[in-house]
């Protein structure tokens, strides 16, 4: 690059000569040719002077690059002489740990081989022991764990037994005290009348002359009264009175609404009975509604579905033994509501299962069923609350209580149901109506023993086994029940539980 440099600048110093030379010649003219001449060549002269020393700057700079690079490329040949040499020990590093890595798999693996040999060896020596100890004790390996572990099962159920037992009888002992305190402090915190309503069945007429009004031309108005309640008119030799029969209270009180309305009227015809009847419908209809939602109130259950109201507010004309069941259900929702407070049960859910628990007696007169579970069921269908459903439908242990409110119901149930008056039943009649009970189921051949408990609503008839068997018990259990229909008057259903056992019974000497 150099040397071109140096040609370039020659060439122009040429240019710039004869260009002079030119401009003298014709400015200076002739005269001063040989000047020009002169001074060209000293230019030229000077020319060629740098020409050689641009030439020779060029050549130290080519040297200078030339030996710069000559260095680098030693200097890089170096530095890949030395990766190649770590490379190369890198590798013999490699083939000697890859060397000692197949001697070691070598290696594990002839000792696992060793391993399971000795494995082997073992096995066989335990195997030999086993049936030695086996010979030896004459009992196989799975009856020697059975024994071992009958042996302790029965050490340790032993054990618990004992322990269990002295819990038993300290938490026994602490809970009867306080749940003696408990239904204390709940019943005399609870002040109510002990005579209950009973129902009216007769209505009073001024003169026997009204009963023939009654009875009308042909019994035209008495069959028209008859037809629109469905109630029967009993008009015998009573003085003044008039006698209504109906299983179902209500259909009653329609009945005896109007007709006190049409005695006090004297206009009895079967069109007027028909416009009586509707009436008295809608006035207790009305009163029904009112008791309902009064008793809600009483008993603090504000929000119940105006439909679960309506049903409930029959029990306004139902009598258990003279006891009325809207007072029996309010009062039981007072005592459950003490309860769980005492107990720091859930109050809300205890005052309202134990004010519906009999909601099920409103209509057990049309549904066949049971009272708890026709009452769970309607209660269930109108989105009550589960727990209060349960509360329900397990206060008779129709179903098991799983809760501790549906227990408290059951609690104030019995309460309010056994209290002294609340019942106008004797306890002499309750003694025979529960003994006539266990009469009938200890005619049947085979019974051992009978029992009436939950106040009558169930028996428990335990069998002889030897006698009676699976498929005997169960139509015992069918006649007994066909039997108590037919010889016995009770209210509700009675549940008839036949028990077939065998013990075996043994004395330690």
């Amino acid at each position: 690059m150099a040397i071109v440099l140096s040609v370039v600048i020659g060439a122009v110093a040429l240019a710039v000569g004869a260009l002079l030379g030119y401009t003298i010649k014709v400015r200076v003219g002739k005269g001063r040719v040989e000047g020009a001449e002169r001074n060209a060549a000293a230019i030229l002269d000077e020319a060629k002077a740098k020409e050689r020393e641009t030439l020779l700057e060029a050549k130290e700079e080519a040297i200078r690059l030339r030996s710069q690079a000559e260095a680098e490329f030693r200097g890089r040949q170096e530095n890949i002489q030395r990766q190649e040499q770590r490379v190369a020990s890198k590798e013999e590093s490699l083939d000697r740990k890859l060397e000692n890595q197949e001697r070691r798999v070598q290696e594990v693996a002839e000792q696992r081989t060793q391993l399971s040999e000795e494995k082997e060896r073992v096995e066989e020596l335990r195997q030999k022991q086993i049936k030695e100890i086996e010979r030896v004790a004459r009992l196989t390996a799975d009856e020697a764990r059975d024994l071992l572990l009958k042996e302790l099962d029965e050490e340790i159920r032993d054990d618990a037994s004992r322990r269990l037992r002295v819990i038993e009888a300290e938490t026994k002992e602490k809970a009867d005290l306080r749940a003696r305190e408990i239904l204390a402090a709940s019943m005399q915190r609870l002040t109510t009348d002990v005579v209950g309503e009973t129902t009216v069945s007769v209505v009073p007429i001024p003169s026997d002359e009204m009963k023939g009004r009654i009875i009308g031309r042909e019994g035209r108005n008495i069959r028209a009264l008859e037809a629109a309640t469905g109630v029967d008119l009993i008009i015998d030799d009573t003085p003044d009175a008039v006698a209504l029969a109906c299983f179902d209270p209500v259909r009653r009180e329609i009945a005896r609404v109007a007709l006190t309305r049409l005695v006090q009227d004297g206009r009895i015809h079967p069109t007027r009975v028909e416009e009586m009847v509707e009436k008295a419908r809608k006035e207790v209809e009305d009163t029904i509604i009112e008791a309902g939602e009064e008793a809600s109130i009483e008993a603090k259950c504000a929000g119940i579905h105006p439909e679960v109201l309506k049903t409930f507010g029959r029990l306004k004309y139902r009598m258990s033994y003279g006891q009325n069941q809207l007072q029996h259900a309010v009062e039981s929702a007072h005592i459950a509501g003490m309860l769980a407070s005492e107990l720091k049960a859930d109050v809300d859910v205890c005052r309202r299962g134990a004010l519906l628990h009999d909601l099920g007696k409103a209509i057990d007169h049309d549904v066949e069923g049971t009272h708890a579970l026709l009452g769970a069921e309607l209660a269930r269908r109108f989105k009550v609350n589960d727990k209060i459903v349960h509360c329900i439908e397990a206060h008779h242990d129709e179903v098991e209580p799983s809760t501790v409110e549906a227990v408290i119901v059951q609690i104030a149930d019995a309460v309010s149901g056994a209290r002294p008056g609340a019942r106008q039943e004797t306890l002499e009649f309750y003694i025979k109506r529960l003994e006539a009970l266990e009469s009938v189921a200890n005619e049947f051949e085979g019974v051992e023993k009978a029992f009436a408990i939950q106040a009558g609503r169930e028996i428990r008839v335990i069998v002889k086994p030897e006698t009676i068997d699976d498929i005997d018990a169960m139509r015992l259990a069918r006649d007994v029940s066909k039997k108590i229909e037919e010889s016995l008057d009770y209210p509700g259903q009675i549940k008839v539980t036949v028990v077939r056992e065998t013990r075996a019974v043994e004395y330690a000497r």
